[in-house]
């Protein structure tokens, strides 16, 4: 097993990596005492997969759980669902001595993470990433939210959890298309913070995307090794933590102007390709890392264009939306070369409208 220390102090975190710990995630948490009984946020598709194991688990350890089920999907990631679970946590009786624990994906953990923050002030969760996405990405940091109509994750707070459990062997049941949405934020990682790690995401395509166990388990940790240098140098996004945004503020734009049909991580690698464009036209980014940032996310499988069906008009909402903005203006997180990357605010209409196609 392989353990990484999110370091923030008295707040630090283990995140832990092996085939198979979700079997062990009871007698985990029974030793670490994070809650008296837990209350297991799930959605209804995980549930019929893992959720038994989970429980299992938990019950063979001498732990307390129930489970709380909701249905799958971005529609859920809602003020509504939240008030919907907490609701359920108040009736089962649900106090400051009891935890969460997030079983699923992206949606899963924000909104598993919102409601620890806000259920009677703050209790505690620990996160389990099914998906590659959050493994690498969104379960580490702290960072919870729930979408409005007028955007992705625009009313959320950070709050970080006791632990981070990912089991590389829950990869192999994932639908090919979320596998690749995770490459996306894989990739990410590599351009913005370690050039070395990109030249091996090039050389190792085949042996990642068939999900060998050490070459995944390596890419896993790496990308979570990033992460948890980036969060304990800016827990709250004030400065380098900005650059984990990389691909984001147009991602999560096409995100939302697709009604999101296009899932998180491939509206990821839209955005990040129209970010390294941007930074060609501003003259901080080689036409050949260009070119490098888009071969390897086509040689993935990953989109590198908008989709031409979708309304441009709508994007351009998104983004006025977006909560990056600061004073009105969009900045954006550029590459310069492969591994490192700046904030620019400095963005005509016009070269939106070029990158936007």
């Amino acid at each position: 097993m392989r353990e990484l220390t999110v370091g923030l102090g008295s707040r630090s975190y283990p995140i832990f990596i092996a085939e198979g710990c979700l079997n062990r995630i009871g007698a985990d948490l029974a030793e670490r005492r994070v809650g008296k009984r837990y209350g297991l946020i799930i959605d209804d598709r995980v549930a019929e997969v893992y959720g038994e194991a989970v429980s299992t688990s938990l019950q063979g350890a001498g732990l307390a759980v129930e489970a709380l089920v909701f249905p799958h999907g971005e529609a859920s990631k809602s003020l509504h669902s939240v008030a919907d679970l907490a609701g359920r946590l108040a009736s089962l009786g649900f106090d400051r001595q009891d935890a969460l624990i997030a079983l699923g994906g992206g949606v899963t953990g924000d909104l598993a993470g919102f409601l620890a923050a806000t259920y009677m002030r703050g209790i505690p969760y620990v996160q389990v990433p099914t998906t590659l996405l959050a493994q690498v990405d969104s379960s580490v940091g702290g960072k919870t939210g729930v979408d409005i109509s007028e955007g992705k994750n625009l009313i959320g707070v950070f709050h970080q959890p006791r632990a981070v459990y990912i089991d590389i062997a829950v990869l192999s049941s994932l639908p090919r298309e979320e596998l690749l949405g995770g490459l996306a934020e894989v990739i990410k990682y590599g351009v913005i913070r370690d050039g070395a790690f990109f030249s091996f995401l090039e050389n190792h395509r085949q042996a990642i995307l068939d999900l060998q166990p050490e070459v995944i388990t390596h890419t896993i940790s790496t990308c979570c090794r990033i992460k948890a240098e980036v969060v304990a140098e800016d827990e709250r996004e004030g400065g380098v933590r900005r650059i984990l945004n990389y691909g984001h503020t147009i991602g999560h734009a096409v995100e939302g102007a697709s009604d999101f049909t296009i899932i998180h991580g491939l509206a990821v690698a839209i955005g990040m390709v129209a970010a390294a464009r941007l930074a060609v036209a501003k003259g901080l980014l080689s036409e050949h890392d260009k070119e490098r940032i888009i071969t390897l996310l086509k040689a993935y499988g990953l989109p590198i264009a908008v989709p031409g069906a979708l309304s441009r008009t709508r994007i351009k909402r998104y983004l006025l939306t977006d909560k990056k903005a600061v004073g009105g203006r969009l900045h954006f997180v550029l590459p310069t070369t492969i591994g490192s990357t700046c904030i620019n605010a400095d963005i005509s209409e016009a070269q939106l409208d070029a990158v936007l196609g």
